[in-house]
């Protein structure tokens, strides 16, 4: 356990491992809120991130940003929405995070075909036993990765609202609760793409973040090259599990505690309000998306190495949150105007509370 006692050494401590250790312009009652408790909380989700990543990394060469909006929606608990054209480690990282993690894992394949009973379960009539039984179907499991989500229609991706929102399932009038932690990871290729549907407005809402994944960069790419040039498949053998269920549900504890003053909570809001009132929307962020802006900047600020909520955290997760939630005019879209550019002006037109 390192002495963290000041704000330099957890500048050390952090800086090489994706934590940043940013000059913030808090003020010294927060500094003070720290205490010797606070810095093993710190500590505890330090040492978790870093053997994430490491185990992540033995595969995955850069695409750092996405690890870390991976990582603040486990510990926010909530959902994510992987999206990028084939081929840019949509699945190969969903299962990688999976990996590392030592709770029950289940893959899901959405197909045009399928049908709400495929994912949830169904429940069949035993002639041995003279009564009805459940089967749960594969969304019965801790962490789900749901490949291609947007390969399925509606009433198929219908089927998700309840147990990710509510954490259940409910069938010929029986409630069936999920095992904590419970985590869905999706992945779609973007609506351009054949043989796609777009997703339901009440579905994408349930996402806590969308994250979308470019191609990579020069470097990365000769690195990738370099990194496999002897392996004709990926060997994800090497990865461990590294976490339990029991430590991220300690992490969501500790992301719990995390301190957020009242004017940035207002801060979110008028965020938040600024998209029900643009004239490039016809259709504006829930409250839903105002919790998740809270809850997603507390787990981005004790993966900063902080035990309390700066405004840079909260810009820092808005479009991932918002991204997905607000629905541009087809007039705006067609001239090229996307969600994110909407959101950095909307952020920059409001006062910054320090």
């Amino acid at each position: 356990m390192q002495d963290n006692t000041s704000e330099n050494s957890s500048e050390n401590q952090f800086g090489d491992t994706g934590f940043q250790s940013e000059e913030t312009t808090h003020d010294s009652s927060q500094e003070s809120s720290f205490t010797s408790s606070s810095n093993q909380q710190l500590d505890f989700i330090y040492q978790s991130v870093s053997k994430v990543k490491t185990e992540i990394h033995k595969i995955i060469i850069g695409q750092d940003e996405m690890i870390d909006l991976l990582l603040v929606s486990l510990f926010a608990d909530g959902h994510v929405l992987l999206e990028g054209v084939p081929g840019v480690a949509k699945t190969i990282t969903a299962k990688l995070l999976a990996r590392t993690l030592s709770i029950d894992f289940s893959r899901i394949q959405f197909t045009p075909d399928m049908m709400p009973t495929d994912i949830l379960g169904t429940t069949i009539y035993s002639l041995q036993e003279a009564e009805f039984n459940f089967t749960p179907g594969p969304v019965f499991s801790q962490i789900v990765l749901i490949d291609e989500i947007n390969r399925a229609p509606a009433k198929t991706q219908a089927a998700l609202f309840e147990v990710m929102e509510e954490r259940q399932v409910t069938i010929d009038g029986t409630t069936h609760k999920m095992k904590a932690p419970f985590f869905v990871i999706a992945t779609q290729n973007p609506i351009e793409q054949e043989g796609t549907y777009r997703l339901p407005e009440a579905q994408l809402d349930r996402f806590l973040f969308r994250i979308s994944l470019d191609y990579p960069s020069l470097d990365e790419e000769k690195q990738i090259l370099y990194r496999f040039k002897n392996q004709l498949r990926n060997d994800i053998s090497d990865v461990n599990a590294v976490l339990k269920g029991e430590d991220i549900l300690a992490c969501r504890k500790i992301v719990e505690e995390v301190h957020i003053k009242d004017e940035l909570l207002d801060y979110i809001a008028e965020i938040t309000y600024q998209t029900r009132n643009h004239g490039s929307l016809y259709l504006g962020a829930s409250p839903r998306a105002s919790l998740a802006i809270m809850r997603a900047s507390k787990a981005m600020a004790v993966l900063r190495g902080r035990m309390f909520v700066t405004p840079e955290d909260i810009q820092e997760v808005a479009y991932p949150v918002l991204g997905h939630r607000i629905m541009i005019t087809p007039e705006r879209e067609m001239e090229g105007l996307t969600g994110e550019d909407l959101v950095k002006e909307m952020i920059q037109k409001l006062d910054v509370p320090r």
